[in-house]
């Protein structure tokens, strides 16, 4: 995968911006940042993920800035990328929290949008169907007797219906597209926290994002 994005300059600086579906590609996908930290030698709490005061410190302890370079470099993963996941992981609950972070970051990975199921449309079918000679039928049931006359006669004869269902559900394309504006929102919210945060150096995120809702696009 090639993550695409125009070329800017900052304090002399050539620095790469990126849209925040592309950034956190190229966090996840190619520079392989982790939401987890590992445990500290020195604590036995449970490490969340990457916090903004635990890169200030890194950096801080280096004196200096780490050249991330073209290649990586055995496990080494970009700063940049570090500082990506930190704002990832920060994900307030309200928009879904640790577990959203997540599944933004497993999309990430993959290079993925979530599914909002194109061009789906509910459509009314046999719940089951049997095949024959004759090819598909639908599958009927009894669902009452009824009495009638015939030539002179009563006759006891079975009211048969065919069940029928939504393929797919509507409140399943409704779900699919929930998830996907909750995803949307959390791409907003880690946008902003770049923005707002400006600690990146060598990559920068811009204004675009991916269609709040590309359902309604013609």
């Amino acid at each position: 995968m090639t993550v695409h994005g125009r070329i800017t300059r900052s304090g002399g600086k050539h620095r790469r911006a990126l849209g925040v579906q592309a950034i956190l590609e190229w966090a996840f996908r190619v520079e392989k940042a982790q939401l987890e930290l590992p445990l500290p030698t020195d604590t036995v709490e449970e490490a969340s993920g990457y916090s903004l005061e635990y890169v200030l410190i890194q950096r801080a302890r280096l004196g200096c800035q780490v050249d991330g370079g073209r290649y990586k470099i055995g496990s080494y993963t970009h700063e940049d990328a570090e500082v990506i996941a930190a704002t990832l992981a920060g994900l307030p609950d309200a928009l879904g929290g640790k577990r959203m972070a997540i599944r933004v970051a497993e999309l990430a990975r993959a290079g993925l949008t979530p599914d909002w199921m194109p061009g789906a449309v509910p459509r009314c079918v046999p719940v089951e169907t049997r095949r024959n000679q004759h090819g598909d039928r639908a599958k009927t049931e009894v669902v009452g007797i009824e009495r009638v006359q015939y030539r002179g006669r009563w006759r006891t004869v079975e009211v048969l219906a065919c069940p029928v269902t939504w393929r797919p559900h509507p409140e399943q394309i409704a779900g699919a597209r929930r998830a996907y504006g909750d995803w949307w929102q959390a791409l907003g919210w880690v946008r902003e926290g770049l923005q707002d945060g400006g600690m990146l150096r060598e990559v920068e995120v811009t204004a675009a994002m991916p269609k709040a809702r590309p359902w309604n696009s013609r």
